[in-house]
């Protein structure tokens, strides 16, 4: 059965920072790449950030160079640290395997509000 576990959203102001952490039960991150979702209010879930077998990683436009995707494959972990958080960075944030979308599990996500 695969389980993800996403932890570490919360309320934050523009210009500040948080780290997500994505913990998974029934698959085996290190063997494949690993993505992070957004979905924000009214909108679509869209993939934010992604890491490849081999540690190389890709983000989308509106993140890049503020976000850094991460994993520890002792802890089967992938992490996203998201810096000069903007309020478009708010929404609820997911973590799955790209090959492993189409079955259509999620995990509960993790709200990230970033408000003053």
């Amino acid at each position: 059965q695969v389980q993800f576990v996403e932890s570490g959203g919360g309320l934050v102001q523009p210009g500040g920072s948080l780290r997500l952490s994505c913990v998974a039960s029934g698959i085996i991150f290190r063997t494949d790449s690993v993505g992070w979702y957004r979905q924000a209010p009214g909108k679509q879930r869209e993939l934010v950030a992604q890491i490849f077998i081999g540690d190389s990683t890709d983000y989308s436009a509106t993140v890049k160079g503020r976000f850094t995707i991460s994993r520890d494959n002792a802890k089967n972990t992938v992490y996203l640290q998201m810096n000069s958080l903007k309020p478009e960075d708010t929404g609820v944030y997911y973590c799955n395997v790209p090959s492993f979308v189409a079955s259509g599990y999620w995990g509960q996500g993790t709200q990230v509000t970033v408000s003053s």
